[in-house]
């Protein structure tokens, strides 16, 4: 019985030392994303845009498959409750919820319409960076008659998944003008949330 006692503990011991040894040498958990996956994300969702632009359906019929590829490779509420400001931290849940679904749409047709002047061409995965807390995917748009430009891409697994919540397409970021939209759309309402999620559903 003392035997199992001490080996037991042994056990304990050793598992909290090699804890404690792995800790001190900054080892970076199971879980912790690379270059590698951050870009692997963004190839697949590349190839998903691709697929969709030049597939020959209408504006319309292109929409629900751009919201499927954003809720399937973005963070949405993340982005949502980075748009929404200072709003977030009054809002109830349910209002978070409906605003997250309304700027799921929104932000869906949004850039899907601006994905669909891409026609005729495709996006093409250069690199991929660390950047801060995150990663940064850099990729080369070609537009056929245009000269190429890139469309950054910032990558993070805070929310326990590897997904994008941030795009710069030719230097313009999406989270710092959809907050300046987001924040005038909402003071045109004078702060009403609720007004801003039926806003959003029509935009």
């Amino acid at each position: 019985m003392p035997g199992k006692i001490v080996s037991g503990l042994s056990r304990r011991c050793f598992l909290g030392t090699g804890l404690a040894a792995a800790a001190a040498l900054g080892a970076a958990p199971a879980f912790a994303l690379n270059d590698a996956e951050a870009r692997a994300l963004i190839d697949k969702a590349v190839g998903e845009i691709n697929a969709i632009i030049n597939s020959g359906r209408s504006e319309k019929q292109m929409y629900p498959e751009f919201e499927k590829l954003f809720v399937r490779y973005a963070d949405v509420p993340q982005i949502a409750r980075s748009t929404l400001g200072n709003a977030a931290r009054s809002a109830s849940d349910g209002q978070m919820k409906a605003y997250t679904q309304a700027f799921q749409g929104y932000i869906s047709r949004k850039y899907g319409r601006r994905f669909r002047e891409f026609i005729g061409g495709k996006i093409e995965v250069t690199g991929a960076r660390p950047l801060k807390s995150y990663f940064e995917v850099i990729s080369t748009a070609h537009l056929k008659g245009e000269a190429p430009f890139e469309v950054r891409w910032h990558v993070s697994n805070k929310s326990g998944r590897n997904l994008f919540f941030n795009i710069i397409i030719e230097g313009v970021n999406m989270l710092a003008s959809e907050r300046t939209e987001i924040g005038a759309m909402l003071d045109r309402r004078k702060g009403n949330i609720d007004a801003l999620i039926e806003d959003l559903k029509k935009a």
